[in-house]
């Protein structure tokens, strides 16, 4: 069984995504082992500067690399989510985790930046870069939106319905 390691910046306050995170995360549970795994995010000040933008994002970054680190996330398929990434179709999608998982690769990181997105730090550890769209959402949602993708990707891979 694949092994999916979400790494998030910030924590859900809305219990309204926490339940959605909840029941994704349990049905996810006959397909795969997950984690999800929170890094604190750091205030961002309006109008910051370019230099308190990279302040934060570096600080947010060493969050997020001690966490790839540890040995338990070694070896592991990493994929980050930016705006600049490649976009995949739900079926290409499940393509990739199946052939990510034919090729033998039994653990798959995704990681989640905070407002302001991932520094070049955890971005150059990816090996692939995927993008949702090139809207910016909010980094709550967009954890529901991936582990419903994930979802999604594992009914496709095991022929079961799914709605379109």
């Amino acid at each position: 069984m694949i092994k999916i390691d979400i790494i998030c910046v910030g924590k859900i306050k809305e219990s309204f995504y926490r339940d959605a995170v909840s029941e994704y995360s349990k049905r996810l549970s006959r397909y795969c082992t997950l984690s999800v795994n929170e890094v604190a995010d750091e205030k961002t000040p309006d109008k910051a500067s370019d230099i308190e933008v990279q302040g934060i994002l570096s600080t947010e970054a060493d969050r997020i690399n001690a966490l790839l680190d540890k040995p338990a996330m070694q070896g592991a398929y990493i994929i980050t989510l930016e705006i600049n990434g490649k976009q995949l179709s739900s079926e290409e999608l499940a393509s990739k985790i199946e052939k990510l998982s034919v090729d033998g690769v039994s653990h798959v990181v995704f990681i989640i930046g905070g407002s302001l997105g991932l520094h070049n730090s955890v971005i150059s550890r990816a090996s692939f870069h995927l993008s949702f769209s090139k809207m910016t959402f909010p980094h709550q949602l967009m954890r529901v939106v991936l582990l419903e993708q994930i979802y999604r990707g594992f009914r496709i891979i095991n022929h079961e319905p799914y709605h379109k």
